[in-house]
């Protein structure tokens, strides 16, 4: 593995009785945060447990740090954030803290640990049953940048925060990939959290990895062109994502803005964010 990759996949497919993800090729380079976005069901918490070695997969290779996902070494520079895994809750704070420092040693950051619980305001003597949602995601991301990982994998991280913890935390991302080191993947239904931080998108769809691009680029390729149906035809065909059509005339999304600009110079256009590119082609799909 190139030291340019936090992490791998490699023509990775996951079977379960009713779904299959893949065959998904991905890499998270080292220095970047990645947005995985797509729509319930479409496999981004398969996808992050492949990454971490919580699930095997049925056919593919993972890489995280040069080793497999189960080996100590790799899992132990990553910091993981789940939607739906907490820690016991009788359990408060301070004892959490204490438990990781058994488990990471000397890696385990115990003064940055506390830094965390004091800027989330997190009561540090409290026990995990008092706390709301919203605390237990500020807990668990906590404990995720106790250890000082390499890789931060977050599902739905940022879920159930108010808007200037969420602000806090994109900043704290940021900061942690500055010296180009340090990487995050993160899959958030919040897309306009990852259009504010994230240098690519990946957008799974049904299991199937639609593209992985630079995020920059994607939201200046996409625009949303407003016409007639005349004027639609006059649009080529590749470039023509998916058209809903009202009695008012055409709503369409598009790809490709230069050639789109070139055949129909007149048309009126919107850029088109991440939300309006998932809802197009899930409506395109849906026919």
């Amino acid at each position: 593995m190139s030291e340019r990759y936090a992490a791998e996949l490699h023509g990775v497919i996951k079977e379960f009785h009713d779904f299959t993800l893949g065959p998904l090729d991905l890499k998270i380079q080292s220095g970047t945060i990645v947005g995985l976005v797509g729509e319930n069901g479409a496999g981004k918490t398969t996808t992050l447990k492949l990454m971490t070695g919580v699930n095997r997969p049925t056919a593919g290779e993972v890489r995280l740090f040069g080793g497999d996902p189960t080996d100590a070494a790799a899992r132990h520079e990553v910091g993981v954030v789940f939607e739906e895994a907490f820690f016991c809750e009788a359990l408060t704070p301070n004892q959490i803290g204490r438990s990781l420092a058994g488990i990471y040693g000397r890696d385990w950051d115990a003064d940055f640990y506390a830094s965390m619980l004091k800027r989330f305001a997190l009561p540090p003597d409290k026990m995990l049953r008092e706390f709301s949602r919203g605390m237990r995601m500020k807990l668990n991301l906590a404990a995720a940048f106790g250890h000082r990982p390499k890789l931060l994998i977050l599902d739905e991280a940022t879920s159930g925060l108010d808007p200037v913890v969420r602000s806090e935390m994109l900043d704290l991302f940021l900061d942690f990939i500055q010296d180009e080191a340090h990487s995050v993947l993160i899959s958030s239904h919040i897309t306009s959290d990852l259009e504010q931080i994230a240098d690519s998108i990946a957008y799974l769809h049904r299991g199937k990895l639609l593209f992985h691009e630079n995020k920059d680029s994607l939201l200046q390729e996409y625009r949303l062109i407003r016409c007639s149906a005349a004027d639609l035809d006059k649009i080529p065909a590749e470039c023509r994502i998916f058209t809903r059509r009202t009695r008012f005339g055409c709503e369409t999304l598009v790809k490709g803005w230069e050639d789109v600009r070139h055949a129909l110079p007149d048309a009126v256009s919107d850029p088109a964010g991440i939300d309006d590119i998932m809802r197009f082609t899930s409506g395109r799909d849906a026919q």
